[in-house]
């Protein structure tokens, strides 16, 4: 019982960090001309995400589904303290869920709408060296970046991950200005 509680909890704690990030990744949009409409799970704790329901399957959505007069496109929203080094091929990297990411890329078929893929990093010093990595708010379209997967793992993650070295995510925006935006 003692475990499934901590666990319990430390999901939430997860949530609620991540639920942050989106927000402030949401009101950047915001401060940009955008809305932004958050896409929400139906069924509250199934540790799903938020879904997105089509004839035959059932996908994890993207958090957010952003747009203006212009433009509309669908964001999965991360948010990481740091990110991590890649000792094989000496790269910042960062990544989602395997599943997700497959889950995502099925969205970007079915959708007249791109995703995009948001990392919101909150530090620039990690405790593993080299120690100074990127911070601030990065991003790519998936279409793109499924061209240009870093590595995968199988190890990390409930179905393994996926990763993308720094250098190939755009550079959004400085996180200062991310959280200095913040309401």
């Amino acid at each position: 019982m003692r475990t499934s509680a901590l666990r319990a909890a430390s999901f939430e704690r997860q949530l609620t960090f991540g639920k942050v990030g989106e927000s402030l990744i949401a009101n950047w949009f915001k401060c940009r001309g955008y809305a932004a409409l958050p896409v929400y799970e139906i069924e509250s704790h199934t540790g799903k995400g938020p879904q997105l329901f089509l004839q035959s399957d059932e996908l994890i959505a993207p958090d957010l589904l952003c747009f203006n007069g212009k433009k509309v496109f669908w964001i999965e929203a991360k948010h990481k303290s740091v990110f991590s080094w890649h000792r094989i091929t000496k790269r910042w990297v960062t990544g989602i869920d395997r599943r997700h990411y497959h889950d995502y890329l099925k969205v970007a078929e079915v959708s007249p709408w791109p995703v995009w893929l948001m990392f919101l990093h909150r530090s620039d010093y990690t405790d593993e060296p080299p120690h100074n990595c990127p911070s601030g708010l990065f991003g790519g379209e998936l279409m793109r970046l499924r061209d240009n997967v870093n590595h995968e793992h199988a190890n990390w993650g409930k179905s393994g991950m996926v990763y993308w070295a720094h250098g190939m995510l755009d550079f959004i925006a400085p996180i200062g200005q991310v959280v200095k935006e913040a309401p």
